[in-house]
């Protein structure tokens, strides 16, 4: 197992980098300042023209693996790509490789009719329009996917579709034209994995109603925010329903492999940037005769860091390398790894970061109280923690008595299945 960067990867790196020295960093705050002026749910100035640097410097669609449409880059090979971006939390969107259009736009290349794709895929790839993925629902445990209520019925040439959704990120983005929405067209089917599907909603499509914006721990992530969305008597054409009835969950895994090494990814580069920033304040601060970096607390602290950045980092590239070399199937435990392992990671070093500046840190003044928000809410997406340890702990214990003993003792034992 070797995870030496290709030529390719390294080049990329490299160039990334420098647009990131040229054009991110030194925008940090233009982007917040342009978000407050005016309408905040606008698309900022300052992201639509760093778009056109990015396509110009052939730095665009980089996340899509085994895809004419993308770079032709592995899991393993996009992954220091996605840590660099995600040293700030708004510059992925500038490469178009931001949350949930990457998503999004990998159901489409896998899963799309070539119809679907031209009026949706080409649009999305090319930066011109925004998508949202409605999956999660306010009256149920949505960690537990078998439990969604909203209905996909079909009617003649048509689906209806009723139901109530929330953290439907990207949907209040006046750029996002459309919705994958996932429902239920078969509730009585006794495989309780084949009663969902996933069609495809155009955000103007009349009965669809936005109710509201969800803020995060006081956050509302304008222009891109979280929206809790009504679906009143949805029609669309039955020829929107993505592979057919019943094949969401086949979809959602699908998805949901890549997109948790690109969360991943992003949360480690968010990290590295707390850690830079502890290293930095503590260094220039001084406490009780001496510089906060010389007290053994801060000491311990930017080691522990370092332990646990690492860490995360190599059990994320080894989830990519098996996702590339055996597949998302294969690879289950990894993935649950690695979902549990970077989220606590960041948590821990952006909360390590925030106690060396002090009341500073709670502030908005240095960007760590909202990268903790970001941190901390991924510990929820994608499968709250609790979810994933259960699977990771089924496979562990699988090894010794097999996967049909573990399902009995399971579900003797009251455990929630993952």
């Amino acid at each position: 197992m070797s995870f030496e960067y290709s030529a390719k990867t390294l080049d990329l790196m490299e160039r990334l980098n420098a647009f990131m020295d040229e054009h991110i960093y030194p925008n940090e705050q233009r982007f917040f300042a342009e978000v407050a002026e005016g309408d905040r749910w606008q698309p900022t100035r300052l992201i639509e023209a760093l778009k056109v640097k990015a396509k110009a410097a052939g730095l665009w669609n980089l996340f899509l693996p085994e895809s004419e449409y993308g770079a032709g880059l592995s899991n393993l090979e996009y992954a220091p790509l996605c840590e660099i971006m995600g040293r700030v939390i708004w510059a992925p969107e500038v490469f178009n490789c931001s949350a949930p259009d990457t998503g999004n736009m990998e159901v489409l290349v896998r899963y799309g009719t070539p119809e679907q794709q031209e009026r949706w895929l080409k649009p999305l790839l090319a930066g011109e329009i925004r998508s949202a993925f409605a999956m999660t629902e306010p009256e149920v445990a949505s960690s537990d996917a078998t439990n969604i209520a909203c209905r996909i019925e079909r009617d003649g040439d048509e689906y209806v579709i009723n139901g109530r959704k929330w953290w439907t990120s990207g949907a209040n983005d006046p750029r996002c034209k459309i919705f994958i929405v996932m429902g239920k067209t078969d509730p009585d089917n006794p495989n309780r994995h084949r009663q969902q599907s996933m069609i495809l909603v155009p955000r103007d499509t009349q009965g669809v109603k936005i109710v509201r914006h969800l803020p995060v721990f006081g956050y509302d992530d304008a222009p891109h925010g979280h929206a809790e969305i009504v679906f009143d008597n949805v029609r669309v054409p039955a020829s929107n329903i993505l592979l057919g009835e019943g094949r969401g969950f086949e979809i959602a895994q699908g998805r949901l492999g890549p997109g948790r090494i690109h969360h991943c990814m992003r949360l480690i580069g968010l990290a590295e940037r707390a850690l830079e920033k502890m290293c930095k304040r503590s260094l220039q601060r001084v406490a009780f005769g001496k510089p906060v970096a010389a007290q053994t607390v801060t000491l311990e602290r930017i080691a522990e860091s370092r332990i646990l950045i690492d860490s995360a980092r190599l059990l994320t590239l080894k989830a990519a390398y098996m996702m590339d070399t055996v597949g998302n199937k294969v690879a289950a435990k990894e993935i649950a790894m690695i979902k549990v392992a970077a989220p606590n990671m960041a948590c821990q070093v952006i909360d390590w970061a925030i106690q060396a500046h002090g009341g500073g840190g709670v502030t908005d003044d240095f960007g760590l109280a909202y990268a903790y928000a970001q941190a901390r809410t991924l510990r929820l997406a994608d499968g709250p923690d609790e979810v994933h340890r259960n699977a990771i702990g089924k496979m562990e214990l699988a090894k010794y008595v097999g996967k049909d003993a573990i399902k009995a003792y399971v579900g003797a034992s009251g455990v929630s299945r993952a």
